[in-house]
This record gives C-alpha cells, structure tokens and sequence, in this order.
C-alpha cells in the first residue's frame, strides 16, 4: 500500500466504491424503513394510571370512541405535537403524542390547571 506526502501529511490512495453494492445498501435500508413504519403501532395505548383514572371516575370508552381519540392523536402527530389535551364529549385526556399513549383522563368539570402541555384539541 503506498501513500502520498503532501505538505508533511500522510495520504492514503483513494478506493473506488463499488457502485452496485452502494444501490444494494441503499434499498436494503428503504426496505428496513418502510418495514419499521409499517410496523408503527396505530393503536392508542392506556397508561396503567390513566386506566386507575378512568375507572375512579366511572369513565367509558368505547370502540368508537377510541377511533376518534385516536384519529385526534394521528392529527396531533402530524403537527408535531408532543403532550397534548385532549377534550372529547365532557372528558378530558393528557396524551403522550409521541408514545400514543392516554397519561391520565378526567371530566370536564374537574379540570382546573393543566400543565406540562405543548398543544390542546378539542375531539368532536
């Protein structure tokens, strides 16, 4: 292997790539992204305290009404959202955007101060 010396710095030669095996690793790594944002979870999870919450405060939630919290979440994702309240019918939710996940819920009337959040949405 021989180097160049230029202005007192070593210089390796310079390898040409192999193009083909470039192409290859880069569809692989599309592939492995598409396959990882397909696999992304849609579902709205349940944290275990908001689970507590919603069953002290005789809250139901059904299929329905998921689908539409969720598709909330789906737009509080797009714009970027990260902790949001949630206000749906005469409950009220703080969400983690990024995990999807319901943090806490609450009635309409027992909220007072809500803090800690970067946006709110109103789910009709």
């Amino acid at each position: 292997m021989s180097f160049r010396i230029h202005r007192g710095q070593f210089i390796p030669p310079i390898h040409s790539t192999d193009t083909k095996s470039a192409k290859t690793n880069s569809k692989d790594f599309q592939k492995v992204l598409q396959d990882s944002i397909g696999k992304k979870e849609d579902k709205i999870k349940i944290s275990a305290h908001a689970q507590q919450r919603i069953n002290e405060r005789h809250i139901s939630l059904n299929d329905g009404d998921l689908t539409r919290l969720n598709q909330a979440m789906d737009t509080l994702e797009k714009k970027g959202a990260k902790e949001s309240l949630m206000i749906y019918k005469d409950m009220a939710f703080i969400a983690s955007v990024s995990n999807r996940t319901i943090i806490t819920a609450m009635q309409n009337k027992e909220m007072d101060v809500v803090t800690n959040i970067d946006s709110a949405i109103v789910v009709k």
